[in-house]
């Protein structure tokens, strides 16, 4: 069964959306942007790519009743980046995994722990029993920050996906599952 996420989430700053079939240009233009995937080993994806990635968000969604956003800054109402929840599975064990990437202009205003903690809000009480991890690139100093400002702590590193270009990747997860302090509170929109 799933569990059903609206299709909308407002936080202080911030509209978080489902994202659609017809956001794939925003989709191209967060994650096809090389500066934003100067952490990602593959580099950034083509837009096939992106459209790919696009389909598979919206089967999760179809799938899940939750899954990833596009994120709208209210003010001044643009489109700044993409990320939420989806099912992954981690050394054999169900997780949530914790995602997010921004457009380079919405660095350090605060936006990713702000869509980070309306995540967390919807799945402790949605899924409290799925741990939620996040999952980055030991450079990744920003993402490293976020995990901590999140209350997440390093556990342990995963292969990565050599396919992908991916090497070992740590693994932050909350101590105890708790939840994130200083959570966002988030208001839903249908």
């Amino acid at each position: 069964m799933a569990t059903v996420l609206p299709d909308q989430l407002r936080t202080g700053r911030l509209l978080l959306a489902r994202v659609r079939q017809e956001d794939l240009a925003e989709v191209v233009r967060v994650q096809c942007d090389p500066e934003a995937n100067r952490h990602n080993p593959a580099g950034p994806p083509t837009p096939a790519q992106a459209g790919a990635q696009l389909a598979e968000w919206l089967d999760h969604w179809a799938r899940h009743g939750f899954g990833y956003w596009l994120v709208t800054a209210v003010e001044p109402g643009t489109v700044v980046g993409l990320g939420g929840l989806r099912r992954h599975e981690l050394d054999g064990t169900p997780v949530l995994n914790l995602y997010y990437r921004f457009s380079p202009a919405a660095w350090g205003k605060g936006y990713a722990p702000e869509m980070a903690a309306a995540a967390l809000d919807w799945a402790d009480r949605a899924l409290p029993q799925l741990p939620v991890v996040i999952i980055t690139q030991p450079t990744n100093s920003a993402a490293v920050r976020v995990a901590h400002k999140l209350g997440f702590r390093p556990t342990g590193e995963t292969t990565g996906d050599p396919d992908l270009g991916h090497g070992p990747e740590l693994v932050f997860r909350r101590p105890g599952g708790s939840p994130a302090p200083g959570g966002q509170e988030s208001t839903m929109v249908t």
